[in-house]
């Protein structure tokens, strides 16, 4: 084990053994393993925006063992998705790559202003098929957020319960919030708080604009001159706001960008600002093989330190 992963398992001192055996698992895995760093491969997209606009882009992508096999040749730290396809490979896979199940999912046959997702699976279907951990979407700001954080609030009870890890996807939407209001610096950071009080071991957000949107917020960046013109200093407050740094916090990859070196420049403003790494599906999965384990692989010595 090295120094950086004991660190980061120090900070979770009141779970059990399990919690911080599936911890290690994840973090010593892939050509990031001990380093702190991480990718992941999420791809719920086929339930969130439809096998279409997912998978056709890149047509083998439909099947649910070209993930698994991407995320394992690409030497990531983990996959995550929803149950059908974790069911799908998981048996096939097993033990290649750890694997987190996302509990709950929503569809876009209907308007996403106040989105409130179903839950899809279970603790139970996680410890079946052999899972480090589960995932839940949390959107802070929507009309229904009480249900939401009550119904994961239980949910990270029972995986932690039984040694599984709680990977907290923090979306803020709907309610008051404008679109650019849902990648504010202040409203990113207040998600990944938000996160952390419920109990997350690993919190997904998006990475942050400079934009802030709740006026009384905006008054205290200002008052208190917090940093926020470049992306690096933007996650630094993120991860600041997430328990000083002493909880793991990913960023987003986003909608697919034509522009390979914005995402490279993510992940180096991610890894400057003192970020955990990266949980990256479309950028991934709607590129040529090839062309994806490239990206991939410079992803990784960026966040390994071997490219500036």
């Amino acid at each position: 084990m090295s120094d950086r992963v004991k660190e980061i398992l120090s900070w979770y001192r009141s779970e059990n053994p399990g919690v911080l055996n599936n911890l290690y698992r994840l973090l010593m895995h892939g050509r990031l393993g001990g380093t702190g760093k991480l990718i992941i491969l999420p791809v719920d997209q086929g339930f969130e925006h439809g096998p279409a606009r997912s998978f056709a882009p890149n047509p083998p992508a439909y099947d649910p063992h070209y993930h698994y096999q991407l995320a394992v040749d690409a030497g990531l730290n983990g996959y995550a998705a929803p149950l059908g396809f974790i069911e799908a490979g998981a048996a096939e896979y097993a033990g290649q790559i750890p694997t987190i199940l996302k509990l709950n999912n929503h569809d876009v046959l209907h308007g996403e202003k106040n989105p409130m997702g179903a839950q899809t699976a279970t603790v139970q279907d996680a410890l079946r098929l052999g899972c480090v951990g589960v995932g839940y979407t949390i959107y802070p700001g929507t009309l229904d957020r009480r249900l939401l954080y009550e119904q994961v609030r239980e949910i990270i009870r029972e995986a932690k319960s039984v040694g599984l890890l709680a990977v907290l996807w923090s979306y803020p939407r709907g309610g008051d919030l404008s679109k650019e209001g849902e990648t504010g610096l202040d409203v990113v950071a207040y998600a990944a708080q938000i996160a952390c009080q419920l109990g997350a071991h690993i919190v997904k957000v998006k990475l942050p604009s400079a934009h802030l949107e709740q006026e009384a917020a905006r008054k205290v960046y200002e008052q208190y001159d917090i940093p926020r013109s470049t992306q690096a200093e933007r996650v630094a407050h993120v991860i600041q706001s997430a328990f000083n740094g002493r909880r793991v916090v990913i960023f987003s990859g986003g909608a697919k960008k034509d522009d390979e070196n914005a995402i490279y420049n993510a992940a180096r403003a991610i890894r400057d600002g003192g970020g955990f790494g990266s949980i990256i599906g479309r950028n991934t999965f709607q590129r040529q093989r090839d062309d994806a384990l490239q990206m991939l692989d410079k992803m990784i010595r960026i966040y390994r330190g071997e490219l500036a």
